[in-house]
């Protein structure tokens, strides 16, 4: 059964275009050492509990998250295929060779696309990066061109990359635990069929077996991906997702230190578990309405048609506190005085989820349909209406 729906009628001021804002009262763990780190829903979108979520820092290699997103993509969009091969420049063979992570390939060699995928996703190579963005862009610089404009559409507006790999360059680069989880939720919605790519534990290449650095995947069946990063400078970060139950969590923790990479992996693991056990075990996820159906009709002055349906863009989908579900409210406000033209998809009044009295999610009704002018006698007869009223 989905809330009552209660509607009012108010002359709006500002309409909405989304809220996950409300308290939901349940503290996280509380010893967690990450400077930064976010758990959020993927479904609904919801941040679960935060710390420091919208601070600058560094990326490390979970920038290695935007470069699958535009390979993925560009997949998508047959720009791009897996079994097609690709020049390695020598640019792309001397990236990372100062010890930082690689696959190993050789200048003057072609490597298949699907191999550089998994070279770059499971053994974080940085080489393989650029011969992929070379070879989708023509050069690194005008794919990183594509990596903030991509970030720009997906609203991860704390963040700027200056490279493919995440390598410390001399023009600052930065992002947000929040934008990188927000970039993990939008690569697993929007790429299912190329997210099985992270929970790969180990790959092969040119006879050098590395194994995943996400060492979730050996411990929790329910980890199905992620990407790890270190510098010395931005310290050990993980962003990682699990579904439990139907219910899918994304969760990043950032700025951990440690003595060494050993426990630096460990903890980075540790605290995203903790984060994963807490939210499957306290929250619990309900679709309560179908965008595009009718949730309510508003009186329309001087049009065609005296009433329109109003509706959601897109389903909405809640997190709130396990048990909590009888505690739900849905309010629909609509503007007092709607006159046509009514233009189909703007929104004409919002919806209000409430959970214990305060606002969980706040969003727009938009007009199903649109409500051309009417008659010159309709216009006369609803203007005078509107006189009296």
């Amino acid at each position: 059964m989905m809330p009552r729906l209660v509607v009012s009628v108010l002359l709006l001021a500002l309409l909405l275009p989304g809220l996950a804002g409300a308290n939901l009262r349940v503290s996280p763990p509380s010893d967690l050492t990450a400077r930064n780190y976010v758990v959020l829903d993927a479904v609904s979108g919801m941040v679960l509990a935060e710390r420091a979520a919208n601070e600058r820092v560094e990326p490390a290699s979970l920038t290695k998250i935007m470069t699958a997103y535009i390979v993925f993509k560009e997949l998508q969009d047959g720009r791009l295929t897996l079994n097609e091969r690709v020049d390695v420049s020598e640019r792309a063979w001397r990236t990372g060779m100062r010890g930082a992570s690689r696959m190993f390939i050789e200048v003057n060699t072609q490597v298949g696309v699907e191999e550089l995928i998994r070279g770059m996703i499971v053994q974080s190579g940085n080489d393989a990066c650029v011969a992929l963005a070379e070879r989708i862009a023509g050069t690194e610089g005008a794919f990183v061109d594509m990596m903030n404009a991509q970030a720009r559409a997906l609203g991860m507006y704390d963040t700027e990359f200056q490279n493919s790999h995440g390598l410390p360059s001399d023009t600052p680069q930065y992002t947000t635990a929040q934008d990188i989880a927000v970039l993990m939720q939008a690569l697993i919605r929007n790429f299912p069929e190329y997210y099985s790519y992270y929970s790969e534990r180990s790959f092969t290449f040119n006879g050098i077996s590395q194994s995943n650095r996400n060492i979730l995947l050996w411990r929790d069946d329910a980890v199905d991906g992620g990407k790890t990063g270190w510098t010395s400078t931005a310290g050990y970060n993980l962003v990682s997702s699990a579904q439990r139950d139907g219910m899918r969590l994304v969760a990043s923790v950032m700025g951990i230190q440690a003595a060494d990479h050993e426990q630096g992996g460990r903890v980075r693991a540790n605290e995203s578990q903790a984060l994963f056990n807490w939210g499957f075990r306290q929250f619990e996820g309900h679709k309560l309405y179908d965008g595009g159906l009718a949730l309510t009709e508003a009186r329309v002055y001087k049009g065609e048609q005296n009433r329109v349906p109003l509706g959601l863009v897109e389903d909405l989908h809640v997190t709130i506190p396990r048990g909590g579900y009888d505690r739900l409210q849905a309010e629909i406000s609509l503007g007092s005085k709607l006159e046509a033209p009514i233009e189909q998809g703007r929104a004409y009044g919002e919806l209000r989820i409430m959970l214990d009295g305060e606002p969980l999610r706040v969003l727009p009704l938009v007009a199903l349909q649109g409500v051309d002018d009417g008659g010159l006698f309709r216009r006369l007869i609803d203007s005078a209406w509107m006189w009296v009223r």
